[in-house]
């Protein structure tokens, strides 16, 4: 099978597309013919030797495809069967992938529509559960824009809460479609989010890793009310936790997403769609920042 690897940390020009063995599913898991996978900010970091340092390495850990192979155990979804899901191996940009944790593609949802959800998805669904967000409270969402914040932003008002996001002025509109009260981001966020909750926030969550720690601890009255999943740094400076799914993954959220975008209270936006071919040009779009959406590899 084709699929996106690289033997040296560096640029985008270091990706290839290179034949590698077809993968067979293990227990309890399923093998796909993908037909879209997605890119994430973790892909050109782990390129970029600033987290695993195994050489040669494999990219991708989500993707939506098409059912070609059961692994043992499988009862739940037959060959054919559209779905989308968790590649643990990290090599869900290639022709084929094991998927560990997966779920029926929502009826609605095309492939890369579906292959922008798992990450974003988990991620935000994660950071709720730790902040215990449901109804009656007030979050506060530090780059409610992007494709986790966005989820993060839904999910959120879909537990009845009241949800506050910080983004760009021409996001705003976008987050009110959501659901949000659009805030702006820098100088002076404190005084804007008080003009809105004069006592502060209940809690908050930093998708953005945008330095504003201190400000969103003070909205929040304190450290143990806030959730990054972006500043490692800051956090262990302002004594936040920062979630990255160590502390268990909240894969619950995969079954439960299509009910509410069939039903119209969650959508996913995905920004622009490359060939897996055009891995590394996907890779130099998504550094330049100020994608609004997800950033998708199709296949096939």
């Amino acid at each position: 099978m084709k699929a996106v690897r690289y033997s040296r940390f560096g640029g985008p020009e270091v990706l290839e597309i290179v034949d590698l063995p077809d993968p067979s599913p293990g227990h309890g898991q399923v093998r796909i013919a993908v037909r879209a996978a997605g890119v994430n900010a973790s892909d050109w970091k782990k390129r970029a030797g600033l987290m695993d340092q195994e050489l040669p390495q494999t990219l991708g850990y989500e993707a939506a495809g098409v059912v070609d192979e059961l692994g043992e155990g499988v009862t739940d979804v037959s060959v054919g069967q559209r779905v989308f899901g968790f590649s643990t191996e990290g090599a869900a940009q290639a022709e084929l992938a094991v998927l560990s944790s997966y779920a029926p593609v929502p009826p609605s949802l095309d492939f890369a529509g579906a292959a922008a959800l798992p990450a974003a998805i988990e991620t935000a669904t994660r950071a709720l559960d730790r902040l215990g967000v449901g109804g009656g409270g007030t979050l506060l969402v530090n780059g409610a824009s992007g494709s986790v914040g966005s989820a993060a932003v839904q999910l959120a008002a879909v537990r009845g809460a009241r949800v506050i996001g910080t983004a760009g002025p021409a996001n705003h509109e976008y987050l009110r479609s959501l659901g949000a009260e659009p805030v702006g981001y820098g100088a002076g966020l404190v005084e804007r989010v008080r003009a809105l909750v004069p006592g502060g926030v209940d809690v908050a969550l930093d998708v953005a890793g945008s330095g504003v720690l201190p400000e969103l601890v003070e909205l929040a009255g304190g450290a143990e009310h806030v959730v990054t999943v972006a500043d490692f740094g800051g956090a262990q400076e302002q004594g936040v936790v920062f979630s990255r799914g160590d502390d268990g993954r909240a894969l619950h959220a995969l079954g439960g997403i299509g009910e509410l975008i069939e039903s119209g209270r969650f959508t996913v936006r995905v920004a622009r769609t490359f060939p897996l071919a055009e891995v590394a040009e996907a890779h130099r779009v998504g550094e330049r920042g100020g994608v609004r959406g997800k950033l998708v590899l199709l296949v096939g």
